[in-house]
């Protein structure tokens, strides 16, 4: 969050990175590598580079540099290092910071919606051959994810589940139907709303695969779309990017059950399991 605003400040302001490396004694590739969030971040660097950039606001420049102190503290998901790769740290934190959580899925349910019993089958499905013991720390990881959703300050979370997930058995018959009954609760939630993108509806408009989008309660800050693949992640927050996954999920919550017709369905799902 802090290295795209600085990155696009820099931009407004028509600096080069090797300019603003001069200024805080860096070199072009560690500006580069502090935009994308890869290095820390020094308060000191954030100040001069602030000045720099012409930000005189005071409001405006404390919450950046409020910023700078959070990007450099431990959160709680880090005392689970040694399961959790890189790439999906930086997710973790960024959805942690989020007031706003949009995503679609289509293989599995989303992972802040996975019952517990369903939650472990799909962990082990994608970690084959793991200690059973690092099976409970990635579940473990995962409810404390979705503890949010029913804690303080907890965000709105708008997902859009294909019908091919929920028609998937993962887990046998006793994990989905504790999978419906756990969406059709979650549903009851005020912050939470979920939809179902039926099969009879044909294609539509995220035929290219799960994404999610976040956005943050700093309305400067720019929304960040997540795309995962099988061994890492993109992030992207460029306005044109983010803006045609925002035009597809759009569409998407359009297209799919509505959350009273979706609930329907996941009481006729559960009847049949």
């Amino acid at each position: 969050m802090l290295g795209s605003q600085l990155r696009r400040l820099r931009e407004q302001k028509g600096v080069t990175r090797q300019d603003a490396g001069y200024v805080i004694r860096a070199s072009e590739s560690k500006i580069s590598r502090l935009e994308l969030g890869r290095v820390s971040f020094k308060e000191r660097d954030v100040d001069d580079l602030l000045t720099l950039y012409g930000v005189s606001d005071k409001t405006e420049r404390e919450a950046l540099l409020q910023l700078a102190r959070e990007a450099n503290t431990p959160g709680w998901w880090h005392r689970y290092n040694d399961v959790l790769p890189g790439w999906f740290q930086t997710y973790v934190g960024l959805e942690e910071s989020a007031a706003l959580i949009r995503t679609y899925e289509l293989q599995f349910v989303p992972g802040l919606l996975q019952s517990e019993g369903y939650a472990r089958a799909v962990i082990r499905l994608g970690n084959a051959g793991a200690a059973e013991q690092e099976i409970d720390q990635r579940v473990e990881l995962r409810l404390q994810r979705q503890g949010r959703l029913t804690g303080p300050d907890a965000p709105r979370l708008w997902a859009v589940v294909d019908e091919g997930a929920l028609k998937r058995p993962i887990g046998g018959p006793e994990v989905m139907r504790g999978q419906f009954e756990h969406l059709i609760e979650m549903s009851k939630l005020p912050n939470v709303t979920i939809q179902i993108m039926p099969f009879r509806f044909g294609g539509h408009a995220a035929e290219g695969g799960a994404f999610t989008i976040l956005r943050f309660p700093e309305q400067d800050l720019p929304d960040v779309v997540y795309v995962e693949n099988l061994t890492g992640a993109m992030y992207l927050d460029k306005r044109d990017d983010v803006d045609t996954y925002l035009q597809a999920m759009e569409r998407l919550c359009v297209d799919s059950a509505t959350p009273e017709r979706t609930v329907e369905l996941l009481g006729d799902l559960l009847r049949e399991t």
